[in-house]
């Protein structure tokens, strides 16, 4: 499977991200690192090259521990002296780092149409918490052919998950969890992506 550019280095995957979220990327990345409570130990999934951990939440958590399939993420953050570990989440048996928090941003619909055994095994994992931010505008998405096929083409990670076109609305993605014990949600500054906390109590 073909990686995107996009997923070949970190400036590329930020350059990237800058040009979906324009302005509000920086408050993004806020949102979301002020639902982990101080203190914490966090366990990221599909955390990329780490830029949540670096700008928010380095000196915020007790212990981090980073999870990806890009080897190329993994060693910049190995580099950086992070706990930085591949581990291959369409495995269903693959187990987790416990943490107190475990979160993933913009990443859940890699793994359609069975999301919510990754919800599933992300509380299995969180003593405390889980984070869950998604996006619910996307390019992917768009009834304008190129565009659409420009946004899936950027998306995609060259993991060959199921998931691999499709996306999330909001409604669907309020469905998948309300079989949760939400603590909150709300949409992020832009509104392009939904955070939801959920209780693993």
């Amino acid at each position: 499977m073909t990686t995107s550019v996009v997923y070949r280095s970190a400036l590329a995957y930020e350059l990237l991200m800058h040009a979906l979220y324009g302005r509000h990327y920086d408050d993004r990345l806020g949102a979301v690192a002020a639902s982990i409570p101080p203190g914490s130990s966090v366990l990221e999934l599909c955390c990329g090259p780490g830029t949540l951990y670096e700008r928010h939440l380095r000196h915020r958590t007790s212990h981090y521990i980073g999870v990806d399939a890009n080897e190329r993420f993994l060693a910049r953050l190995r580099r950086r002296g992070v706990d930085a570990r591949r581990i291959e989440l369409s495995i269903p048996a693959t187990p987790l780092p416990h943490a107190d928090v475990v979160l993933m941003q913009a990443s859940l619909y890699h793994f359609l149409p069975r999301a919510e055994e990754i919800v599933d095994r992300m509380l299995g994992a969180a003593r405390d918490r889980v984070v869950v931010s998604e996006p619910i505008r996307n390019l992917a998405s768009s009834r304008l052919p190129l565009i659409g096929r420009i946004g899936r083409r950027a998306a995609d990670p060259g993991t060959g998950g199921e998931g691999h076109g499709q996306r999330f609305t909001e409604s669907s993605l309020d469905a998948l969890m309300s079989r949760y014990s939400v603590i909150e949600a709300f949409t992020i500054p832009g509104g392009r992506e939904k955070v939801y906390v959920l209780s693993a109590q």
